[in-house]
């Protein structure tokens, strides 16, 4: 008799485990408590996989062998606990696929750059020939390429709570870029919880497992110092490299892992202190698969910066407008405020996650003349920042955004969407929010 497995939530991690599920000859039921995309529907349709949405039947759910559940769902609501304490396994996608592939498997996580390192390293390695897919966090998902595609290796980006809902899973490859705090809501406002769940990247690591980390992150470092590590490791700094990693030496990005290696300055398109510790995380990996000096520096060089991450979208009138809705924390935005030249004017705001700003008045000190707050709530934007900038307004809209900050912009200016917050007050996720930005943008210029 099959195994019953039971999907909670129908998003694309979900349906991905339901297809990958129903071919390994699981009897598969997917249970979503809202409105399930018709997309994903048509998928579950066509699959004959049975599921239902508005509702979760727990009938159905508790008669589950193995539980596979949306990264969005936290272990903490009631159905979740029920579930655990009843003895049913409560896995996320990642570790479920897992168990169905002998790819050799690439996972990066941290607060910050995730998304780039990800594409980044998938870019290399396809560049250089090898049958790569990219996952996780990004992209189609792990569960369903590995249920139609046939990838040799797998690049994933894996959130916390993805690395929250792991057991078995064991990648060949740990990527730790950095920790800052972020998603506290979700950890009992504990640091350390988070940090803990960062760390579940290397949980099944051992003596043939290779983990790559920033030696630079004093959050890192000191976790290191209380684990007895049996995984090689290498790390990355913006300081010159003593031993095997990489590091920075007159601009330019060495490496030193099998052969020693150089990427100079001028074949990064990538710019800014983040991206080059980006570009070291990903040059270690690409060496420790033996690729070539030129592959590696040829794919640098031609890689483009992702959707919604510091985006330059056009110039209208001497203004810069920059799209970075995929800076949802303070350290995103910490990032994109350092790497502008010119003078800023900032749209921020959305759902503060615990935020704290702090960090940032030096930046807006600095740099920043003008800015906009785009949510609902803005007034811890307000109380933090009203008497540090020449002018502050309020948006309950993508497009209002871009107009009060073009008002606001002179020549030479730059107008960045850097949130620092979650967009679901107002958007449906950070894509959308910098789809509206750039339909704004577009609707300015005509």
């Amino acid at each position: 008799m099959s195994q019953k497995l039971v999907i909670l939530g129908a998003g694309e991690s979900g349906v991905g485990a339901a297809v990958l599920g129903k071919q390994k000859q699981y009897d598969v039921f997917v249970s979503d408590i809202g409105a399930i995309d018709p997309n994903y529907k048509r998928i579950l349709i066509d699959e004959g996989i049975f599921f239902e949405e508005g509702v979760h039947t727990e009938k159905e759910i508790f008669n589950a062998d193995v539980v596979v559940k949306s990264p969005g769902i936290p272990d903490s609501i009631s159905l979740i606990k029920d579930l655990m304490e009843k003895g049913v396994q409560v896995v996320s996608e990642i570790e479920f696929a897992s168990w169905f592939t002998n790819a050799t498997l690439i996972g990066i996580t941290g607060s910050n750059g995730k998304t780039t390192t990800t594409s980044l390293m998938h870019h290399i390695l396809k560049c250089s020939g090898l049958n790569v897919g990219i996952a996780g966090n990004i992209g189609k998902s792990f569960a369903m390429q590995i249920a139609k595609c046939n990838y040799d290796f797998y690049v994933l980006e894996l959130s916390s709570f993805q690395l929250d809902g792991i057991d078995k899973l064991k990648l060949d490859v740990s990527v730790l870029l950095n920790i800052t705090p972020d998603h506290l809501d979700r950890y009992n406002n504990s640091f350390e919880q988070y940090t803990n769940s960062k760390f579940q990247i290397i949980r099944n690591s051992d003596k043939n497992s290779v983990f790559v980390y920033n030696g630079d992150d004093p959050t890192i470092v000191q976790k290191i110092k209380h684990l007895n590590l049996k995984v090689n490791s290498y790390s990355f700094t913006k300081e010159p490299i003593k031993n095997k990693g990489a590091g920075i030496e007159n601009e330019s990005i060495c490496i030193d892992i099998n052969n020693p290696m150089r990427i100079s300055g001028d074949d990064i398109s990538l710019k800014g202190k983040h991206n080059s510790y980006n570009i070291m995380a990903s040059a270690i990996v690409a060496c420790l698969f033996d690729l070539s000096e030129n592959a590696i520096v040829s794919a640098i060089k031609s890689f483009q910066p992702i959707e919604h991450r510091m985006e330059r979208v056009m110039k209208i009138n001497g203004v810069e407008y920059i799209n970075d809705s995929k800076a949802t924390n303070v350290d995103s935005a910490f990032y994109a405020l350092e790497s502008i030249q010119n003078k800023v004017i900032w749209i921020a705001g959305g759902i503060d996650k615990g935020n704290d700003y702090t960090k940032l008045v030096p930046l807006v000190k600095s740099k920043v003349k003008g800015m906009v707050c785009l949510g609902k709530d803005n007034k811890k934007l307000h109380d933090t920042f009203k008497d540090l900038v020449e002018q502050i307004a309020d948006a309950s809209s993508a497009n209002e955004a871009v107009e009060k900050a073009s008002a606001m912009a002179k020549d030479g200016y730059t107008v960045l969407l850097s949130p620092a917050c979650a967009s679901f007050d107002l958007f449906k996720n950070y894509q959308d929010r910098g789809e509206k930005f750039k339909q704004g943008i577009i609707k300015l210029n005509q």
